[in-house]
């Protein structure tokens, strides 16, 4: 008797619920409707916090990220209602997606993919005729897209150059403001960190001074010139006195 009860509560606590999960392998930005969503059976005894127990909750909305065949969907997996579709969909409240033009140089020869990490350097010259300088404008970035592509390649190729035309970053409105005037006054460059690194380091301006190994020369004080006018003498010769530096000297006239 002992041993059947066990077994009933074994087997009600095991019994298998209905899931809504992909019915297809899908990419970032798909819609989902009937035909890519199925129903699957999942055991009761590990939960999945945010599924939907029916396709009928999930039909309308847009997928975040890859999900694979079978897989139960959770609603973090999804963008917010109204939010739009592709790139839309992954920009979260209170951010903005901003578009930069890129060549081999700054696209780090095709590695940099969506979902990397970059720093944003920008080189000027300054109009008052200081020396060329470099500085950071913005740390640990997020990349959204390059080019059309909203996922990296699943074996890690790096994309042509030819593909990748600008690069998409998710920044703060303040950040984008930045970023745009960086744009305009000088040349921008991304540079590619670990993603696992989110340090926001004091990052120093460099002027071209310091790459040609000139010291910053602390401003002379021009000589003092200090005159002293002696009284007119009756002849009609004037002296003046005049000091630079320590020197004296008598000027006659």
């Amino acid at each position: 008797m002992l041993y059947s009860q066990v077994r009933k509560q074994f087997a009600r606590r095991t019994q298998p619920t209905k899931l809504a999960a992909a019915a297809v392998d899908l990419q970032p930005g798909t819609v989902l409707t009937a035909a890519n969503l199925t129903l699957v059976d999942w055991p009761t005894n590990i939960p999945v916090e945010g599924a939907a127990k029916t396709p009928d909750e999930l039909i309308g909305r847009i997928v975040l990220f890859t999900v694979a065949q079978k897989v139960p969907i959770r609603q973090n997996m999804l963008a917010p209602q109204g939010s739009g579709l592709g790139l839309a969909a992954k920009i979260p409240g209170g951010m903005r997606a901003l578009a930069v033009k890129t060549n081999e140089l700054n696209n780090v020869s095709g590695f940099l993919f969506p979902g990397s990490r970059v720093d944003v350097l920008v080189t000027m010259r300054p109009s008052n005729g200081r020396d060329a300088m470099t500085t950071t404008v913005l740390q640990d970035v997020l990349v959204l897209s390059t080019g059309a592509k909203l996922e990296p390649d699943a074996g890690g190729k790096p994309q042509s150059v030819k593909e990748v035309k600008d690069v998409t970053v998710l920044v703060t409105p303040e950040e984008a403001a930045k970023l745009v005037l960086a744009v305009e006054q000088g040349t921008v460059q991304f540079v590619l960190r670990n993603g696992a690194d989110e340090d926001q380091q004091s990052a120093k301006t460099v002027e071209l001074r310091e790459l040609q190994g000139i010291r910053e020369i602390a401003a002379v004080a021009p000589p003092v010139v200090r005159s002293h006018a002696a009284a007119p003498k009756a002849s009609g010769e004037f002296e003046a006195e005049t000091f630079v530096g320590t020197k004296r000297s008598v000027v006659k006239f």
